[in-house]
C-alpha cells in the first residue's frame, strides 16, 4: 500500500468510509490511490435530516385544503342580487289565489245529503296552496335564488318567428269559435284539428281528414257519456 496518495487537505490521512459502504463496495487493487465518490446515502423515514440535505420550503398556502381556499374566495366575491322581476311572478301568484279564495266563498252550501262537503272546499284549498306558493317563490326570490336560463336544447333561437304558421293557429281557433254553434262540435272540430295540423306543414290531407273526424267524435262522445256534458251538435242534432 505504499503507492497510495493522501490527500493534504485533510491532515495526510485518508477519510474513513462508513462501514455499509465498505460492506457493499469493495476495494479494488487496480484503483489504487485513486478516489471514489460516494453518493450520499439517502436518509430513512424518521431520521434526522443532515445538512447536506437541506428541507425544501413548502408555500404557506400548501397546508390549506383546496375547498377551504375556494370558499374564502367565493366569499369575497359579491353576493347574488335577487332578481326583482320574479316578484312579479309572485304577486301574480298570490293575486291568483286570492280571487279563487274569494269567489269560492260565494258558493252556496251543499244541498245534496249524498255531498256532504259540497263544491266549496276544493277551491278555497287551490286558493290557500297559491298563496304559500308564492309566499315560498318570494322568500327564494329574497336569498338569491334564480330559475336556470333555457337552454334551447335543438331550437335556434336566432330564427325568427314563423309568423304564417301563428296566423294560421290562431285562424283555424277563430272559425271553430264562430261556428261551433251553427255547425256543432263535430264540424268545427274537424275543421280545428284538420287546419292545426295543415297550419304545422303536415300535407297529408286525406289522412288528417280522417283523424280529425275521429278525434272530434270521440270527444263528442267523452263529453256527453263520460262527463255528462253534451257539446253543441249543431246540424247533426238528432243524428249523433
Amino acid at each position: 500500500m505504499s503507492g497510495m496518495t493522501t490527500r493534504p487537505d485533510r491532515g495526510g490521512e485518508q477519510p474513513p468510509r462508513p462501514p455499509a459502504v465498505q460492506a457493499s463496495v469493495p476495494p479494488d487493487p487496480d484503483q489504487a490511490g485513486v478516489e471514489t465518490s460516494v453518493p450520499p446515502i439517502p436518509a430513512q423515514a424518521g431520521a434526522e435530516r443532515t445538512p447536506d440535505q437541506p428541507e425544501v420550503a413548502r408555500p404557506a398556502t400548501a397546508d390549506v385544503p383546496p375547498t377551504v381556499a375556494d370558499a374564502a374566495g367565493a366569499e369575497d366575491g359579491p353576493a347574488p342580487k335577487p332578481d326583482r322581476a320574479q316578484y312579479g311572478v309572485c304577486a301574480f301568484l298570490a293575486l291568483v289565489g286570492a280571487l279563487v279564495i274569494a269567489d269560492a266563498t260565494r258558493i252556496g252550501h251543499a244541498v245534496n245529503t249524498a255531498d256532504p262537503i259540497g263544491p266549496k272546499p276544493v277551491p278555497i284549498l287551490l286558493g290557500v296552496l297559491l298563496l304559500i306558493v308564492a309566499a315560498i317563490y318570494a322568500v327564494d326570490v329574497a336569498r338569491g335564488g334564480a330559475g336556470e336560463p333555457e337552454a334551447g336544447e335543438d331550437v335556434d333561437l336566432t330564427t325568427p318567428i314563423d309568423w304564417r304558421t301563428v296566423l294560421l293557429l290562431i285562424g283555424a281557433f277563430l272559425v271553430n269559435a264562430v261556428l261551433i254553434d251553427r255547425l256543432g262540435w263535430v264540424i268545427s272540430g274537424t275543421l280545428l284539428f284538420w287546419g292545426s295540423a295543415y297550419a304545422l306543414g303536415n300535407r297529408h290531407y286525406i289522412r288528417n281528414l280522417l283523424i280529425a273526424v275521429a278525434l272530434s267524435l270521440i270527444t263528442f262522445y267523452t263529453f256527453a257519456i263520460g262527463l255528462g256534458v253534451n257539446l253543441p251538435a249543431g246540424v247533426l242534432q238528432g243524428i249523433l
